[in-house]
Parts: C-alpha cells; structure tokens; sequence
C-alpha cells in the first residue's frame, strides 16, 4: 500500500467547519502529521490538510471517529496537491 493511499478512506466523510476564524472542526482525519503553535498537518480522506495560524491547539482528537477540534488563530487552510506515484526504472529501483 502506497503511502497516500491510507488517507483516500471513502468510509470516513470529510467535512471541515470553521467558526469565526477561532475554531475548527474536521472529520474524516486519518493521521495527524505534526503539530505545533503554528502549524498543523494532517491526512485527512480528502488529501492531506494543512492548518497554519497562531496559538494552535489540538482541544480533542479521536482518530477513531476521524474527528479533530483544533481552537486558536486560524490564518490559512490548505490541502497539499496529491502527486502521482513514480512508475519509472528509477522509481522501482530506490523504492
């Protein structure tokens, strides 16, 4: 199994929900990447989100539910471009 391919879970339903730029809710998390006051990454089923603000934190995680609160600064949300996996002779040859 590719290493993207455990966030494409079509199980898990993907949702984010900002409230007044303080408060974030997501669901269908898989993973959560790495963490600090700045900066949050996670595998979500729609691709890899990433959170950048001020004052971040993680006020609940439930990667059985897929579900994750995060309260502070929230400046910008943004998902990672997906990228294609390398078939090439190289490819097969340092995996």
């Amino acid at each position: 199994m590719a290493y993207d391919d455990r966030y494409k879970a079509p199980e898990l339903p993907h949702n984010v929900i900002l409230e007044g730029r303080r408060r974030l809710s997501v669901s269908g998390v898989a993973d959560v990447e790495s963490f600090d006051e700045n900066e949050i990454v996670m595998g979500t089923a729609q691709g890899i989100l990433v959170l950048h603000g001020k004052e971040l934190r993680i006020e609940k995680l439930s990667l059985d539910s897929g579900d994750v609160t995060v309260e502070g600064v929230i400046d910008k949300l943004e998902y990672e471009e997906q990228t294609a996996p390398a078939t090439g002779f190289f490819a097969r040859l340092f995996s």
